[in-house]
C-alpha cells in the first residue's frame, strides 16, 4: 500500500486505454519534446569544432569554424529534405529501424536499431552532463558533485517521463522555448554591440586567405562539429505522437525545428569568432560568450540557466522513441517483450526504465565529462542516418510512387552525404572512444538474434499439438516434499494442505546442531506420532544443499513422476517487518525453477499482530 501511494504521487493515477488519443500532442509541444535534442547541441557544436582547431596553435585557426560550420549547415539542409521524404513515406512513424528493416533487410534494420538505443542513451548521458557543466561554469561550487547532480537529474527525468507523454510536454515545453528566447536574445545583442577591443573579425580574414591548417585538422574539426545534427531524426521516429494530420503536423515541425536549430548554430559560431573567444579549462565556450555580451549581469546568468535547462530537457527526445522503438523490437521478438507493455500512464515503462539505468552507467563511467562522451555519440547518430537514408532510395525504386525519381535523388544524395561522414568520425573519432560503439553495435545485434532465436523455439516447443493427456483422466499419485524448520501454525497448515493433495507426504528437516533436532523430534514426535520426519544431515550447516540433495533423490525414483514441493511461510503484520526474517525459502525456490516436473507453491500463514 506504501509503495503504490508513492508511485500514484510521482507518477500520478492509471490511465484509461480510450485515454491513448487524448495523449496525443499538438505541434508547438511537440516542437518542445522531440527538438530539445537537437536545439541543446547549440550548447556544445561550436565548442567541439573550436577544440581541434586550437591545438594547430595557428593564429586564427579558429576562423576556421565558420566555413566548416557553414558545411554543416548544408549537410542539415540535406538531411532535412531527406527526413521529409521518410516523414511522407512512413506517416505511422519512419525510425531508421522500420525503414531499413522493410527495405534493406532484417540485418540491416537490426543494426540500425542498435545504433538507435546506443544513440538515445548517449542523448540522455550526453544532454545531462553537458547541461551540469554549463550549471558548474555558472557555480563553480557545483564542481564536486557533478556526477551525483546528473544521476539525480535522470532520475528525476525518468519520474516525468513515466507520468505520460501529454504531462512530460507540457512540462518540457517551457525551458524549451525559454532556452531559444535566450540564444536569440543572445545573438542579437551580441550582432548589435559587436566586439571590444578587437582588431581583427572573422569576415576580415575570410576575405582574405583562411590560414593552413591541413585537411586533416580541418576534417577533424567537421566530424566534432557534427554533433549539432544530432536529433534531427526524432521527429521522424516520434510521428505517432502528433495529433491528426499526423504527417502533415511532423513535417512542419520538423521544418520549424531546422530553421531556429542552424540560425543558432550559425550566429553562435560567428560570435564566437568576432567576439574572439578561445577555449577556458572549466568553462564552457557558451559561457565565456555570454559573459563576453552581457557580462556577469542578471542577463548571463538567465542565459546559463536556461542552456542548462535545456540539456537537462534534451534527453526528452530519448525518453520519447527509446521506448518505443524498445518496443518495436520486442513485437518482431528481437529484444525482451516486457518492453512491449504500457504502463499506468500509457507509456512504455520498462524502456523508460531500462534507458534511465544505462544513461546513469554512462555519466558514472565517464563522470559526466561531455566533451569524453561525445565521440560516441555521432558513429550511432550517422549510421542511421545512412541506413535510413539508403532504405529509401530503395523504397522509392521499389514503389515507384508519383515524383518518386526526384525524391529517391535527394534521398541518394542523403545516403551518400552521410555515409561520407560516418567514414570521417569513424576514423578521427575511432582512438577518441568512437571503437566501443563501433564494437558494441555487433554485439547488440548478436545479442538480438539470439532473443530471436529463443523466442521463435519457445513458440515452437509450446505450440506441440501431441501432448498427450490420460484419456480417462486418471491422475498419478505424486510426491510432496515439505522443508520445515521448526513447528508452527504454518507448518501445520502446509502438511495439512499436502495430505490434501497427495498420500505420500515427505516432512524433511535439516540438522545443522544436535540441540536444535533434538529439540525438533521431541515436538515432532508429540504432534505427528505416526508420520515420518526426514532428517537430512548439514555438517557445513548448508540449508538448500541438503534439501535440494533430497529432492534430486526423489526425483530419481520416479522420474517422469511429478513432485509438488510446498514452502509454508508466514506473512508479517508490516511488510517491512519481512525484512528481518530469513529469507533462504526463496533462495530454495530459485534453484528448483530449472529442475523439471518439480513443481513449487507456498501455503502462507498471515500474522495479524506487529
Amino acid at each position: 500500500m506504501f509503495a503504490s501511494k508513492i508511485r500514484r504521487i510521482l507518477i500520478g493515477d492509471p490511465l484509461h486505454n480510450s485515454q491513448q488519443a487524448h495523449e496525443l500532442i499538438p505541434k508547438w509541444k511537440a516542437l518542445a519534446l522531440l527538438a530539445a535534442d537537437a536545439l541543446s547541441s547549440i550548447a556544445y557544436a561550436t565548442e567541439e569544432i573550436i577544440i581541434p582547431l586550437a591545438l594547430s596553435g595557428l593564429a586564427f585557426a579558429t576562423t576556421w569554424s565558420l566555413p566548416i560550420s557553414l558545411a554543416i549547415l548544408g549537410l542539415m539542409f540535406i538531411i532535412t529534405l531527406s527526413y521529409r521524404q521518410t516523414i511522407q513515406a512512413y506517416p505511422n512513424g519512419g525510425g531508421a529501424y522500420i525503414v531499413a528493416k522493410d527495405n534493406l533487410g532484417t540485418g540491416a534494420g537490426l543494426v540500425a536499431g542498435a545504433a538507435l538505443l546506443i544513440d538515445y542513451t548517449l542523448t540522455v548521458a550526453v544532454s545531462v552532463s553537458a547541461g551540469v557543466e554549463n550549471l558548474v561554469s555558472a557555480f563553480p561550487g557545483m564542481a564536486g558533485v557533478q556526477v551525483f547532480t546528473c544521476v539525480w537529474i535522470i532520475l528525476f527525468l525518468m519520474v516525468l517521463s513515466l507520468r505520460g507523454v501529454k504531462d512530460s510536454a507540457t512540462i518540457f515545453a517551457i525551458p524549451t522555448y525559454l532556452f531559444i528566447f535566450s540564444i536569440f536574445a543572445l545573438i542579437i545583442t551580441g550582432l548589435v554591440r559587436g566586439p571590444q577591443d578587437v582588431n581583427i573579425h572573422p569576415h576580415t580574414v575570410l576575405m582574405n586567405n583562411l590560414p593552413d591548417i591541413g585537411w586533416i585538422l580541418a576534417l577533424k574539426a567537421f566530424s566534432s562539429g557534427c554533433t549539432a545534427l544530432t536529433g534531427i531524426e526524432a521527429v521522424s521516429n516520434g510521428i505517432p505522437l502528433f495529433r491528426h494530420p499526423q504527417s502533415k503536423n511532423a513535417n512542419m515541425t520538423l521544418l520549424m525545428m531546422v530553421v531556429i536549430l542552424g540560425s543558432m548554430f550559425a550566429g553562435i559560431t560567428y560570435l564566437v569568432n568576432s567576439y574572439d573567444i578561445v577555449k577556458i579549462e572549466g568553462v564552457t565556450l557558451l559561457a565565456s560568450l555570454t559573459q563576453a555580451v552581457f557580462g556577469q549581469s542578471f542577463a548571463f546568468y538567465f542565459v546559463q540557466i536556461s542552456i542548462f535547462l535545456i540539456l537537462f530537457m534534451a534527453a526528452s527526445t530519448a525518453y520519447a522513441d527509446f521506448p518505443r522503438l524498445s518496443s518495436l523490437l520486442a513485437i518482431d521478438r528481437y529484444a525482451p517483450r516486457q518492453l512491449i507493455s504500457q504502463g499506468d500512464r500509457l507509456v512504455f515503462s520498462n524502456g523508460i526504465i531500462a534507458l534511465s539505468m544505462g544513461a546513469i552507467a554512462l555519466v558514472i563511467i565517464f563522470r559526466g565529462h561531455t566533451h569524453s562522451l561525445i565521440p560516441l555519440y555521432a558513429v550511432g547518430v550517422f549510421l542511421s542516418f545512412t541506413l535510413s537514408q539508403a532504405g529509401m532510395v530503395v523504397h522509392h525504386w521499389r514503389l515507384r510512387e508519383k515524383g518518386w525519381k526526384g525524391s529517391m535523388v535527394m534521398n541518394a544524395i542523403g545516403t551518400l552525404v552521410t555515409f561520407c561522414v560516418l567514414i570521417v568520425i569513424g576514423s578521427f573519432k575511432f582512438t577518441h572512444g568512437a571503437w566501443m560503439v563501433i564494437i558494441t553495435i555487433p554485439i547488440i545485434v548478436y545479442a538480438f538474434h539470439r532473443i530471436h532465436v529463443h523466442y521463435v523455439m519457445f513458440a515452437r516447443e509450446l505450440s506441440q499439438s501431441h501432448y498427450d493427456i490420460d484419456a480417462e483422466g486418471h491422475t498419478k499419485d505424486h510426491v510432496v516434499v515439505i522443508p520445515v524448520s521448526g513447528l508452527h501454525l504454518g507448518v501445520m497448515n502446509a502438511i495439512r494442505y499436502g495430505k490434501s493433495i497427495s498420500k505420500d507426504v515427505r516432512v524433511i528437516y535439516v540438522k545443522t546442531d544436535e540441540v536444535s533436532a533434538q529439540r525438533m523430534h521431541e515436538a515432532w514426535a508429540a504432534k505427528f506420532p505416526d508420520m515420518q520426519l526426514h532428517v537430512l544431515d548439514s555438517p557445513y550447516r548448508s540449508i538448500s544443499t541438503p534439501i535440494l540433495d533430497f529432492i534430486d533423490h526423489v526425483r530419481n525414483e520416479n522420474p517422469m513422476d511429478f513432485i509438488t514441493v510446498i514452502f509454508p511461510e508466514f506473512v508479517t503484520f508490516k511488510w517491512y517487518h519481512q525484512l528481518l526474517h530469513n529469507q533462504t525459502a526463496w533462495l530454495i525456490k530459485l534453484s528448483l525453477i530449472y529442475k523439471k516436473n518439480v513443481i513449487v507453491t507456498s501455503v502462507k500463514y498471515h500474522l495479524s499482530t506487529t
